[in-house]
């Protein structure tokens, strides 16, 4: 995952120091024309996952929006967020260099609009749609359980407590 350049100079002034973050995971489905429902994955480049886009939200910018952008940017596919699925917070996380991180995630559910999806911007290596009672092995329990909320009829967001 490309380091957003905000975080780089944070990262300057207090070098491998706990950082707080908060993430989006985009969750986008599509009618497929059959009466069942697909799901956008992508597959990470730097441990061979298949999950939902994902990204972190740039200062100022509206959790939503950053959805929709990561979307785009990583999978060149027009997407609008419908609605708030969940909120959680994720395990902290050491990186290789010793950068810790800690995220507040915020699932959104999205509705496709337009494209084909492709690996647009170098942090994953595929992109494609899959069933929803048809998802990968290497997806997590954890990227299995955020698909599920958004897919959901729930109106209201999760909270993990």
């Amino acid at each position: 995952m490309a380091t957003p350049d905000f975080v780089l100079a944070l990262r300057e002034k207090i070098g491998n120091a706990p950082l707080w973050l908060t993430g989006v995971t985009a969750v986008v489905l599509r009618a497929s024309g059959t009466p069942e429902v697909e799901v956008l994955l992508v597959r990470r480049a730097d441990n061979g996952a298949w999950t939902p886009v994902t990204g972190i939200i740039d200062p100022g910018e509206e959790p939503a929006v950053a959805a929709e952008r990561e979307v785009l940017e990583e999978a060149a596919v027009v997407a609008t967020a419908e609605r708030l699925a969940q909120v959680q917070v994720l395990p902290q996380n050491v990186y290789g260099n010793g950068d810790v991180t800690q995220y507040i995630d915020l699932v959104f559910r999205l509705r496709y609009e337009s494209g084909d999806p492709f690996p647009a911007d170098g942090e994953n290596t595929e992109a494609r749609w899959f069933p929803l009672d048809s998802l990968p092995a290497e997806v997590s329990q954890n990227f299995r359980a955020r698909i599920a909320y958004a897919a959901s009829d729930e109106r209201e967001a999760r909270f993990t407590r």
